[in-house]
């Protein structure tokens, strides 16, 4: 699964991967869960700001689902950008 999201003048790609970890699905400790693979590019530019990042839950387990993993990679890339425009930012 993969979405591009338009933010602030920049386009955040973020596609998921299947993990196999201890996700917490409610059933066992041990299951598949997802990754967010999330690119940062200015919008237009075939280049990205970052390389790419591989990100999990905050607990640095996978994410339970795929939506899950969507949309806290899209958050992180907005975070990064904010930063971008604002590093003093607390």
């Amino acid at each position: 699964m993969k979405c591009i999201y338009d933010y602030l003048g920049f386009e955040v790609e973020v596609s998921v991967e299947a993990h196999p970890g201890p996700a917490d699905t409610g059933q066992s400790n041990y299951g598949l869960g997802y990754v967010a693979i999330v690119t940062i590019a200015k919008a237009g530019q075939p280049v990205s700001c970052f390389a790419p990042l591989r990100l999990g839950e905050a607990d640095g387990r996978p994410f339970r689902n795929e939506p899950d993993a969507l949309m806290g990679g899209f958050l992180a890339g907005r975070c990064l950008i904010d930063d971008l425009g604002n590093p003093d930012r607390s």
